[in-house]
């Protein structure tokens, strides 16, 4: 997040408690919110929009029908969640939860929302909607096996460095065969890489391994089976890199479509492994950081 003022980091930090408290209580939190009455539980995440409104006033960008549409969206959102749940006891997947993935993932990846937030700020409103999904998701929906546990494990590391050692001589081979990836030396210093790697982890890979893992694949593989769900939720991992590190102006770049779709299948093994979050994460973020230094 470039652009940072004292007021939006005072935001980010707001906005990041809740996803903090569903990483590191996140059952003593979705039983808080069991116990809510329903309709109150149902309006509460229009609180959401309270972030929207101070930062977008500072720069003068501020309009009604932004903060409407932040307020109104995450009450639907568990609105229909809450319909799921009761419609679908037996979590098989419900065609309210592909409403609401389908509607997260495109706001995310087409920029629905940007003009919204000032230039350099629009992580803030992407990690808006990562806050509505887990609220409506583990809060209300209570979905099990999402793996939304960051109380690291030593297997988290074991496993998700296996499967950064059994992926990157595909991607390298692959990417270097399509003219993708170029080598090339930077050497960071010490801090500067360990600060960037924890960006990466923080800010890209948990929500879109959330996204993908803990909520896409796992919800298809109650329908399609393990292998069907890994293969197609990888599938749709790379689809959302179509207009993704695209300098020659492509409407598709499909070299990072099919690179981002081989990395979705190790991603989702690691995940699969243990159901586990962190594992996929750890995986993921080290594809990226070694990428941003050295490719």
């Amino acid at each position: 997040m470039s652009n940072a003022t004292p007021l939006a980091i005072a935001l980010l930090a707001a906005e990041l408690v809740p996803a903090a408290a569903f990483a590191f209580a996140g059952k003593r939190v979705a039983s808080a919110i069991a116990g809510i009455p329903t309709a109150l539980r149902v309006l509460l995440p229009g609180l959401l929009a309270l972030a929207y409104a101070p930062v977008a006033a500072s720069r003068h960008i501020f309009r009604w029908d932004w903060l409407v549409l932040y307020t109104l969206l995450p009450v639907v959102i568990a609105w229909l969640l809450l319909r799921a749940a009761h419609a679908d006891p037996d979590q098989r997947g419900n065609w309210r939860d592909a409403v609401v993935l389908l509607t997260l993932g495109l706001a995310v990846d087409l920029r629905w929302f940007d003009p919204a937030w000032p230039v350099g700020l629009e992580g803030l409103g992407k990690l808006l909607l990562v806050d509505a999904g887990l609220y409506g998701f583990l809060g209300v929906r209570q979905l099990n096996n999402v793996g939304f546990d960051f109380r690291l494990h030593w297997s988290d590391w074991k496993t998700g460095l296996r499967e950064l050692v059994f992926f990157a001589p595909v991607v390298i081979l692959l990417g270097l065969a399509l003219g993708f990836i170029h080598p090339h030396r930077e050497m960071p210093s010490l801090a500067g890489a360990v600060l960037r790697w924890l960006e990466i982890f923080v800010f890209i890979t948990i929500p879109e391994e959330l996204f993908f893992r803990g909520w896409v694949q796992n919800l298809l593989e109650r329908r399609i089976g393990r292998y069907g769900g890994l293969v197609l939720a990888s599938i749709l991992f790379g689809l959302s890199h179509f207009n993704k590190r695209n300098p020659s102006g492509q409407h598709f770049n499909w070299h990072y479509v099919l690179l981002a779709s081989v990395a979705g299948m190790f991603y989702g093994r690691a995940w699969y492994e243990r159901r586990r979050l962190p594992a996929s994460t750890i995986t993921h973020t080290f594809v990226d950081w070694l990428w941003s230094w050295w490719f």
